[in-house]
């Protein structure tokens, strides 16, 4: 894992200043403090931070083939470099190392932009063809690894984080209303767009290309759901589908450094668990985290049984409200975009904890987006269910749910009653935000006239209803996991793990998020993913064997992180100064009085945390980002 960053002339010919790049990797040193690297030509400045876990000793980049004509920066990890190895050299390549870097190196020689194609990992690269004068800049499919680009003065700005662009001369710090709007509605920047107008996010699943004075980016994967595997028995896809985790995590389980897990209790943490002890010799260590207070919800009973279970080394740590609160600015910083993430908080403290023993983490992100272990899926199919019943039945049930909603407080009736009429796409975000979250019912409301008029000039996003476009011919729910894959993974998910682990100097791999589990996943029908109330119904049996009892049938708590509870409580007063202080009321996208009335209200209500805290981190980040430039 590493750090990524460097400048391109598209229409300049004037030499690009090296320094200027350095400034850049100074920027990235927390995501590589192993080494630094920069390759300079004078169409292209290339630099490198390492964070070093294969090939130690050989692995410095900037890396390039053995004539020096074409050169690459790299960060994550390719999986099946090995067998890619082996297959070029039979095609006549020669390599000086033993890293994956210089694969991918070969690779695009070998096979140009159609290269990504054949990578099984986690990567953001950037290649420079001296032979073609071509710059190559790619992303994995599902978006694991962060890689941004701006534009500016006849030159191409990319980096692993916004931050080392914006150390740029010349880079503005415009605000983008539309993706402020946007955030306020789905509690993240969804897409392309950042908050910052000119610097954009390389989409999961696409390359760019400069060549000729033109840029092109093109999409190489796209998840296509089917119902191949409809039709076979459930013991016959259960065995395949252990076989094909095993050798996922096998394969994730390459590293020249210890390699740890990151332990919830959950099944999906506690299957990499499992899979990974069988491919180790060593004794693995596993990280889990809680919370101060007899009130809270506690997973660490079920990682420790898990830890016990198999029997690694593990490791616990308890944050309280006040750890929660100094984290925050830092938490803004390495983010770079305002993500209504509490969760992150907690994953910084045990990522902390975690570097003392290890440089890299396994994590079971993914399970619920391949898998379908969402309670919103859950929901939908019963909703589907509803609309297929009897129209006498389906009224009493849509009445009942009706007159709920008048008197439900926390506004989930409300979201029930949406989900019978609306479309899909505009009650997609239930789970915690969306068009109908008190947030984004009363942003309008709360916007200056001027704010508002930035909003009429550039219409509304469409980007999630383009999703949604991309796959109408798939069933609902495989329509809610495709926008997922595309959107609250990259978006949300994803950008939390990495900004905040590679903060710690720790990389973190996700096994379930392999393409191939999520090909796989793809061609299951709906039936084989919630059944009843049971989510994850295929997984959790094909895993049955492996996990103990009590964790498989544990009800599914997401990370349950009391942000509500301390928010009324420890940490009210100092919530409110930020959200009512003179800087915050000031900002020109809200009314004050009208902010102001909406923060006290919701401050009295810990159901409403989610909204408060995504006000919390716009500010925060407004402070961080834009005050002190």
């Amino acid at each position: 894992m590493c750090g990524i960053c460097g400048i391109v002339n598209i229409e300049s010919t004037s030499a690009i200043d090296a320094h200027e790049v350095r400034g850049m990797m100074r920027m990235l040193v927390h995501r590589g403090p192993d080494a630094d690297g920069l390759f300079q030509s004078g169409q292209a400045v290339l630099g490198h931070r390492r964070l070093s876990i294969i090939d130690l000793d050989s692995g410095q980049q900037p890396m390039a083939n053995e004539d020096e004509t074409v050169w690459i920066v790299f960060n994550g990890e390719v999986y099946n470099y090995r067998e890619l190895r082996e297959d070029l050299r039979r095609k006549g390549h020669v390599f000086r190392t033993n890293s994956d870097t210089e694969v991918i190196v070969h690779l695009y020689e070998e096979y140009g932009t159609d290269c990504v194609s054949r990578l099984s990992g986690m990567f953001a690269f950037a290649i420079w063809d001296l032979r073609t004068q071509q710059f190559f800049l790619a992303r994995d499919r599902v978006g694991i690894k962060p890689v941004y680009y701006a534009r500016h003065a006849g030159r191409l700005y990319f980096a692993s984080e916004l931050k080392a662009i914006l150390a740029c001369a010349g880079i503005e710090r415009a605000v983008d209303p539309q993706t402020v709007d946007d955030f306020l509605t789905y509690m993240y920047c969804p897409g392309s767009a950042t908050m910052l107008r000119g610097i954009h996010k390389l989409l999961p699943g696409h390359w760019l290309k400069v060549e000729a004075g033109c840029m092109t980016v093109r999409q190489y994967w796209h998840l296509a759901f089917s119902g191949a595997r409809a039709g076979r028995t459930e013991q016959s896809l259960c065995e395949e589908l252990v076989a094909l985790l095993d050798d996922v995590v096998r394969g994730h389980m390459i590293s020249d450094v210890p390699v740890g897990v990151l332990l919830s209790g959950g099944v999906d943490s506690t299957a990499m668990l499992s899979f990974a002890a069988d491919h180790t010799t060593q004794r693995i260590d596993t990280f889990t985290v809680g919370f101060a207070g007899e009130q809270f919800a506690d997973e660490r009973p079920f990682a420790k049984m898990a830890a016990e279970r198999y029997g690694s080394r593990h490791h616990e740590i308890t944050i309280t409200a006040e750890d929660f609160w100094s984290f925050l600015p830092s938490y803004v910083w390495h983010m770079e975009e305002p993500v209504c993430e509490p969760p992150a908080v907690a994953l910084h403290y045990v990522t902390k904890l975690a570097r003392a023993h290890v440089k890299v983490l396994l994590s079971g992100e993914g399970g619920d987006e391949a898998f379908a272990g969402y309670q919103n899926y859950r929901n939908l199919m019963w909703f589907e269910r509803l609309k297929s019943l009897g129209p006498f039945v389906r009224g009493a049930t849509s009445l009942g749910i009706a007159l709920a909603a008048r008197v439900d407080s926390s506004g989930r009736m409300q979201k029930y009653q949406a989900a019978l009429t609306r479309p899909l796409h505009e009650h997609y975000f239930s789970r915690t935000a969306g068009p109908y979250s008190p947030l984004h019912q009363a942003k309008r409301a709360l916007y200056s006239p001027a704010f508002s008029a930035e909003l009429a000039r550039d219409g509304r996003s469409r980007y999630v209803e383009q999703l949604f476009a991309q796959c109408a011919t798939a069933t609902r729910l495989q329509q809610m996991q495709y926008v997922d894959t595309r959107s609250w993974l990259p978006d949300d998910l994803l950008l939390k793990a990495d900004k905040i682990t590679m903060a710690s100097s720790v990389e973190l791999r996700v096994p379930l998020l392999d393409h191939r589990v999520l090909e796989y996943a793809a061609t299951l029908p709906d039936t084989l993913k919630v059944r009843g109330f049971e989510t994850k119904y295929l997984l959790k049996k094909a895993l049955a064997q492996r996990i103990p009892p009590a964790i498989i049938r544990r009800p599914k708590t997401g990370f349950p992180v009391p942000f509500g509870t301390w928010l009324r409580r420890e940490l009210a007063d100092r919530a409110r100064e930020v959200l009512l202080d003179e800087r915050s009321l000031s900002r020109p996208y809200f009314d004050a009085t009208r902010l102001s009335q909406f923060v006290s209200e919701a401050a009295s209500f810990g159901g409403r945390s989610a909204e408060l805290f995504s006000l919390l981190t716009l500010e925060l980040w407004h402070r961080t980002f834009i005050d002190r430039a």
